[in-house]
């Protein structure tokens, strides 16, 4: 079983954004640094996906300049990919990347968790990977409709609701560390 480490949408658009908000990253940076600096030491490649809205002129246009690695996230990747659907795959050529290095196995983290992660490890799912959900790396925001505020961690926890057991494995960075050391 081999595994990749998707970082998803971890750009520095998003502290242009309304919604970003310092106070609502809790424990997400530790969380996304340690899963990262755990595939580094598993020998597990990171691939980087980058949101794009080309022409749109707001903080996802690459002519703005903040299509790059949120800062303190900028590690070498072993592949950057682009998209411009919620998803990493559509249009961007991961699949067959993945596929051509026998990987089976996704670790999902990243920006924002019931959006484009949530829809990349679905779609990774449908597409036969086996789907690892690391939930506290990855982040969103405090939504609200019909007048009603939805707190990130409501968000978190509706998306491992319905990920958990059909399309991923929800599980902590710490199990990642047991599960690596197990196959060592």
């Amino acid at each position: 079983m081999s595994s990749a480490l998707l970082l998803i949408d971890v750009q520095a658009s998003f502290p242009q954004r309304p919604y970003w908000n310092p106070q609502e990253l809790g424990r997400w940076p530790e969380a996304q640094r340690e899963l990262i600096d755990l595939a580094k030491a598993s020998g597990i490649p990171l691939v980087r996906i980058f949101h794009l809205a080309p022409g749109s002129g707001g903080a996802f246009d690459p002519d703005q300049g903040f299509v790059k690695p949120l800062p303190g996230f900028d590690d070498p990747a072993d592949a950057t990919f682009y998209k411009t659907a919620h998803n990493a795959f559509t249009d961007t050529g991961l699949d067959r990347w993945l596929r051509g290095r026998g990987i089976t196995t996704l670790w999902i983290s990243g920006i924002r968790t019931e959006q484009c992660c949530e829809t990349t490890a679905r779609v990774g799912s449908d597409l036969g990977y086996d789907v690892v959900f690391v939930a506290e790396a990855t982040l969103t925001f405090s939504m609200s409709r019909a007048g009603r505020v939805f707190s990130a961690a409501e968000i978190r926890e509706r998306t491992e609701l319905v990920l958990d057991g059909r399309f991923a494995r929800v599980v902590p960075v710490s199990a990642l560390h047991k599960e690596r050391c197990e196959l060592a």
